[in-house]
């Protein structure tokens, strides 16, 4: 059921963001989040586009330019975007090609407190020599109480200007923490020593500022961002500003009072926010057309977060402090795992094969997948294929009408394969993972009718939410993802290896 308005949601907001173009001869414009593929977003409010705000800017990419930020620290020590599994510098290359496909100008690239770090400089030289800008920007000295300091040629003043030509530029990075803020105000500055009139403002979905403090969907947002210990918090400034209660988070709230203090040190004059959320351009809450729909979503998200969080932890990437207060949230709403209905399913198939094959070496790992009318579809690990590959195939032959008897994958393809694995590649096991149970479905359906009518059905999967009993490989992972599957798994291992899974 849809809650959400795509349509009314990019009108009201590119519409809020020319007003504050008005204010000024340019605004810069923080992107918090994701600026492609925020499949949180369409998560917790069914009907929103994960690309939503891309397209937007697209709708005012001739006024538009943009600048990505990136951390030094985060280059140097490798840190991973976890939803694309590729490195915060890989990211920022995505970033741009994906820019270029809407045809938004990319104006450069700044990293953020740079100290020479060799990865950083390695990164810089692979966009010079592909005629990409690049500016360096030091910790800004002062920074956050001596605004003296900071509003000085030894703060902002250090850094070099940027040059920007259009009236909207808009400052993104791959992730927390890039030095966004910090690049949109070391802007401002050096604009205003020019005598440009600029202004600054903040694109954030979550929280929802005119959503109650405890609606699902900023409590999903609290799940989804334990380990940077958010806390929403009623804008006590805006409150005391308007009489109008907003939401807004802790680091907002926390670093206000010092923003508004630079803000009107650079420009010499009286800030026009009275609060965080002032700041902000969000019309996430004007578009939402369905409460309980984006309600129930919300819930189910916070399971979701649950569940990623424990694996999380399991592989050792979040402490347990964020595993505690991911508990919280699902106790504080009432929530059990099984409110995600594909759970149970998944792990008393697994009980029940597992009894079957009592004394076994290896635990059979259960995945549950609930196809769009209800129906919930099961499968199994075993010596020819993961438990994502086999429940795949059963999900398609259910959609296609077939019986559970046919094998849609000819056997003289499975051969080869398992030869090859175990004879050629030298990997020790033959059991096909996901993708590889999809290329050899994709080449059986070239003889095969009843394998090409079932892999028609890959694409009604989408959407579709899955359960696995064990934590499932990196491939495994992006492969359901890549197929719009909503995945969650147990944290427990398919196997007791270390290495060798």
């Amino acid at each position: 059921m849809l809650g959400f308005d795509a349509e009314k949601y990019l009108e009201e907001q590119s519409k809020f963001i020319l007003s504050r173009i008005k204010n000024g001869e340019r605004l810069y414009l923080e992107f918090g989040g994701k600026l492609l593929f925020d499949m949180h977003a369409k998560r917790v409010l069914p009907g929103f586009d994960e690309n939503a705000k891309i397209k937007l800017l697209h709708k005012l990419k001739d006024q538009t330019e943009i600048i990505i930020a990136i951390y030094a620290g985060d280059i140097a020590r490798n840190k991973t975007r976890q939803d694309f599994g590729i490195t915060y510098d890989l990211d920022v290359f995505r970033l741009m090609d994906d820019l270029r496909k809407y045809e938004i100008a990319v104006n450069s690239v700044v990293i953020t407190r740079y100290e020479n770090q060799p990865a950083a400089n390695i990164f810089m030289h692979k966009l010079e020599r592909r005629g990409i800008k690049v500016y360096k920007h030091l910790a800004t000295k002062g920074y956050p109480t001596d605004v003296d300091t900071i509003v000085s040629d030894e703060g902002y003043g250090a850094n070099p200007y940027i040059e920007t030509t259009r009236p909207l530029v808009v400052v993104t990075g791959p992730g927390p923490g890039s030095g966004k803020l910090a690049t949109c105000l070391s802007q401002l500055y050096h604009e205003n020593k020019r005598g440009m009139n600029v202004g600054y403002s903040k694109f954030e979905t979550f929280p929802v500022w005119n959503l109650p403090l405890k609606h699902p969907v900023n409590v999903a947002y609290e799940a989804a961002t334990v380990d940077l210990k958010d806390v929403n918090m009623i804008d006590s400034f805006h409150l005391e500003a308007y009489g109008e209660t907003a939401v807004n988070y802790n680091r907002d709230l926390e670093i206000f009072p010092v923003i508004k203090r630079i803000i009107e040190k650079i420009t010499g004059q009286e800030s026009m926010y009275k609060s965080p959320t002032d700041m902000g351009v969000n019309r996430v809450g004007f578009a939402i057309t369905n409460d309980e729909a984006v309600r129930e979503a919300s819930r189910q998200e916070i399971v979701r977060r649950y569940f990623k969080t424990k694996c999380e932890y399991k592989k050792g990437l979040l402490d347990e402090d964020s595993l505690s207060r991911s508990k919280l949230i699902m106790d504080d709403l009432g929530l059990k795992e099984t409110y995600r209905r594909v759970v149970e399913p998944a792990r008393l198939y697994a009980d029940m094969k597992n009894g079957e094959v009592h004394g076994c070496d290896e635990t059979i790992i259960g995945m549950a997948i609930e196809l769009k009318d209800g129906t919930i579809v099961t499968g199994k690990s075993s010596k020819l294929m993961d438990a994502a590959g086999a429940t795949i195939l059963n999900a398609i032959k259910v959609l296609a009408g077939l019986a559970d008897d046919i094998h849609i994958i000819s056997p003289v393809i499975l051969r080869p394969i398992e030869n090859l694995k175990l004879n050629v590649l030298n990997s020790g096991k033959a059991t096909m993972d996901c993708e590889e149970v999809l290329f050899a479905l994709s080449i059986s359906a070239a003889t095969n009718p009843t394998a090409q009518a079932a892999m028609e059905k890959l694409t009604e999967l989408c959407g579709c939410r899955a359960h696995c009993t064990a934590i499932l490989s990196f491939s495994d992972e992006q492969i359901l993802t890549s197929l719009g599957i909503d995945v969650t798994s147990d944290a427990e291992y398919a196997s007791n290896n270390l290495y060798y899974s």
